[in-house]
Order: structure tokens, then C-alpha cells, then sequence
């Protein structure tokens, strides 16, 4: 059987490059589509947007063991944006509707998927101008908010999943005239509610909530272009975590340190980006209030060198080089990094019916080439190969583990690709992708694969930004 995602991918990209021009030359004479803000009158003070995005998606050989061997589902998520900006004080909140319909009995979606009616951000917040120092900027956020900073890997706005991650608490930006900035924050994270299956699979209103008994810190320190186009960011993240009277934990308490160094990609020129975290803390081995606690000592490493060729389509070509730390036999130490809040898809590949990789117990060079030939569209298509860091942890996100290490370490190779294409500029856009997940020894030889043969996805997206 031909897979539905490669035949899915192969109908939405023959169809985006069949858009008739007339339709994109028309939308081009005008300044700009229609949008919220101008049927406001395009007030100065307030700023509204909204988005709608509709996806179809669709996998063969699914790599979790419990889920159907081939599924598909229909995704709806809609975001409403309102900021007031009234001299120091602003005020702003947004609100996210995400949706899953056709889920299929065993499907792995659930309350990372579907958060229907949901208040991810509602704010207070107060600038105080250059009181710090000439040419400075300085504001104070309290409230529920998104965050999103450096790279991404750790926390940030998850912008190819259904949901996102938010915040409940407070947060002071500063930055000074040499755009050397620095962020604080302390926060309660939301908690997706509702989280049962029967719940998601109505798309239930249930209001997120958040409480002490999981709580997430930090600081971010941004210096750009150190010299020649460097750019430095240094970091730490908290978090701390306990059992709920609803929900056991492995009540983790994780100090995350990291470094970023990275040179942004222009014509002609090489390109580079270094990050680096380490992990100390305790946690649980597992969720049972007696387990014992173990001493955390876990690691993640990304290195990429690329170059952006000058031309009309800008090919960039980029060697990409991932390692995570995955657990070992030790049962007082604990050394599988936790990727905190991080999105997973700039690095590993589509979430939702997929999501196989992501940073935990990985070893994974690859190389990526991207290409944009107008202001219209975009692809890229990135090959990566696997190995598990820990012979004896399960493997990234699969939740397939050999715990007598004798499956070996070669997972495999993943594939990757996607197109996208405006079909009316800043108002319209098709988004389609697939990814084939190509099983080497270890995923052919645990105790717990799925048995199935190489786990194929594809999706199909059409997004309206108004």
C-alpha cells in the first residue's frame, strides 16, 4: 500500500506550485491583505491579530508499540492576540483553541494536542523607560505569558505543535544601549487540562491551571555581535517539582547552565552555532513516593557549521552534529538530560503523530540544505543519523528500550522535508511536510518496537494570519 503521507505530500506540493499567478499578482498590488488591525482603524495604542490553522496529518508504521499501526487525525488551532499599550502600562492577553477531530481509537494525541478555549496569556506590564542607564530598556511582566528565548532548545513558544507552553508569574527585561540584554523570571507553569483520553477526544473545555508544586526559573543573558558577527548567550534554568494529590511525580529538581555561541547565516559567508547545557539536581527514579532518589548528571551538545551561496534560490548547506546523555545502570545517578520546555521541531523533526526523536539518550550528525527562491516560498530537507547515547535507556522520544544494552546503539536514519508557500502573501500559506524514520538494528532488535517497518509521516497545513 502506497503510505497516506508520501501520496499527501506529493498532492499538497503539486498543488501549491499550481496556485495561478494572477492570484498572487493581484495580492501583490496591494500594500497589505485585510487584517484585524485595520478593521480597528489601526489604533495606536492597541494591537490585534489572530490566526487560523488547519492540519491533516497522517503516519504508517507507527513506532509506539500501544498506538494503531497507521492513524490519522485533522487538527484545527485558532489564536486571538490583543496588546494595549497605554505609555508604562500595557496590557495584553491571547487566547489559543486547539482541536483534534477523526482521532482513531489508539492514538497517541492527547493534552499536549488538544487545549480547546485556553487563556495562554493575560498580562500586566510596566516600563520604566531608560531609568537604568541613556538608551536602555526596562519592563516588568506579571501575569500568564509565553516565553521564548535564544535558541529555543529549552523554552519557547511551540510553533508546529497544536499547543504551546505558558507561564504564570513575573519576568523583568532589560536591555542596554548596546543591545546586550538580560531577562529574569520565575514562573508556575500551566498544566494542559483536561489530560484523560475520553476528555481530549471531545476537545472539552477545561481551564489550565498551574500551582506551586511545579515551578520553573531563570536567567537569560544575551551580548550580540561580540566580533565579526558573533553573537553570546549565557544562561540557567530552574526547575522544581513535586507530587500533586492528582498526579505523581519524580518530583525533579533540575539546575540547567548553558552557553550558546552562534554567527547568523548571510550570503556568502560561513555560519556557525555551539550550544552547550549541563544538568545537576536530584530526582526520582520513578514515580512511586518510596523510590529512591538519584544525583542528576546529564549533558546535551549541538554543533553546526554551515554557508548560505549566494543566487537566486540562497542554498544553504549546514553540517549538524546533536548529542544528549541517556541513563545507565547506576541506580544513584541519572544522567537522560530533560529538554525542560523546549519545541522539538527545528531540531528533530514533526511532533503529533510523530515526534520519534528529541533531546534525550541521542547521538546524531546530519546534514541539512535549505533553500529560498523568492519571498513566496521556502523548502528545506534534512537527513540525520541515529544512535542512542545509553545502550541501556530508551531511545529519544520512542519509549523503546533495551535494558540489557544488547540491541546495540544504531537506530536508524530519519529523512526529512518540507515546502512552503504563500498562496496570498502575509495572509495565506500551505505548509506540507513528510518524514520516514528508517529502522536500523536497535529499533529492529529491542524487546518493545512496534514490529511494523519504517514508520512514515506526512502532514498537509493551511494557515490564515489576519
Amino acid at each position: 500500500m502506497i503510505a497516506r503521507p508520501v501520496l499527501i505530500f506529493a498532492l499538497l506540493a503539486s498543488a501549491s506550485a499550481a496556485v495561478p499567478a494572477w492570484a498572487q499578482d493581484k495580492q501583490a498590488k496591494k500594500d497589505a491583505p485585510f487584517t484585524l488591525q485595520q478593521a480597528l482603524g489601526d489604533p495606536d495604542n492597541l494591537t490585534i491579530s489572530g490566526s487560523v490553522r488547519l492540519r491533516y496529518e497522517a503516519v504508517d508504521n507507527q513506532f509506539r508499540p500501544a498506538a494503531d499501526r497507521s492513524g490519522d487525525d485533522f487538527l484545527i488551532r485558532t489564536t486571538l492576540a490583543v496588546d494595549y499599550d497605554a505609555g508604562p502600562v500595557r496590557i495584553g492577553g491571547e487566547l489559543w483553541d486547539s482541536r483534534a477531530y477523526g482521532l482513531d481509537p489508539n492514538s497517541p494525541i492527547g493534552a499536549s494536542d488538544v487545549n480547546a478555549v485556553e487563556l495562554v496569556q493575560a498580562y500586566v506590564g510596566l516600563s520604566a523607560g531608560d531609568a537604568l542607564g541613556a538608551g536602555s530598556k526596562t519592563r516588568v511582566t506579571g501575569g500568564r505569558f509565553l516565553l521564548d528565548l535564544g535558541s529555543r532548545r529549552f523554552v519557547g513558544i511551540n510553533n508546529f505543535g497544536n499547543t504551546t507552553n505558558a507561564f504564570t508569574g513575573v519576568r523583568a527585561d532589560f536591555q542596554a544601549a548596546d543591545k546586550t540584554s538580560v531577562t529574569l523570571f520565575y514562573t508556575l507553569p500551566q498544566v494542559h487540562l483536561p489530560s484523560d483520553a475520553a476528555s481530549v477526544r471531545r476537545n472539552r473545555v477545561e481551564w489550565d491551571r498551574e500551582s506551586g508544586d511545579l515551578r520553573f526559573w531563570g536567567g537569560f543573558v544575551s551580548k550580540p555581535d561580540l566580533a565579526s558577527g558573533l553573537s553570546a548567550e549565557v544562561y540557567v534554568f530552574g526547575l522544581d517539582e513535586r507530587d500533586r494529590p492528582d498526579l505523581a511525580t519524580t518530583n525533579r529538581h533540575l539546575v540547567t547552565p548553558g552557553l550558546r555561541l552562534y554567527r547568523d547565516p548571510e550570503p556568502g559567508r560561513w555560519d556557525y552555532e555551539v550550544e552547550g547545557a549541563y544538568q545537576i539536581g536530584r530526582v526520582r527514579t520513578s514515580t512511586a513516593a518510596n523510590a529512591p532518589e538519584a544525583d542528576v548528571s546529564a549533558y546535551f551538545v549541538h554543533a553546526e557549521l554551515g554557508r548560505q551561496f549566494a543566487g537566486g534560490w540562497k542554498p544553504r548547506v549546514a553540517l549538524e552534529y546533536d548529542r544528549a546523555s541517556g541513563d545507565g545502570s547506576n541506580p544513584k545517578t541519572y544522567h537522560r538530560f530533560d529538554s525542560l520546555f523546549g519545541p522539538r521541531r527545528g531540531d528533530w523533526g514533526p511532533s503529533g503523530l510523530y515526534g520519534a526523536l528529541g533531546r534525550s539518550n541521542i547521538s546524531s550528525p546530519g546534514i541539512r540544505l535549505d533553500v529560498t527562491p523568492d519571498k513566496t516560498w521556502d523548502a528545506f530537507v534534512f537527513y540525520r543519523a541515529l544512535w542512542l547515547d545509553s545502550a541501556v535507556d530508551s531511545f529519544a522520544s520512542t519509549g523503546i528500550k533495551d535494558a540489557s544494552g544488547q540491541s546495540g546503539r544504531f537506530a536508524g536514519h530519519q529523512i526529512e522535508a518540507r515546502v512552503r508557500r504563500w498562496i496570498i502573501p502575509k495572509l495565506l500559506r500551505l505548509d506540507t511536510g513528510a518524514a520516514v524514520l528508517i529502522n536500523g538494528g536497535f529499533l529492529q532488535n529491542a524487546p518493545n518496537p512496534a514490529g511494523r517497518g519504517d514508520p512514515v509521516y506526512g502532514y498537509l497545513d493551511l494557515t490564515a494570519t489576519f
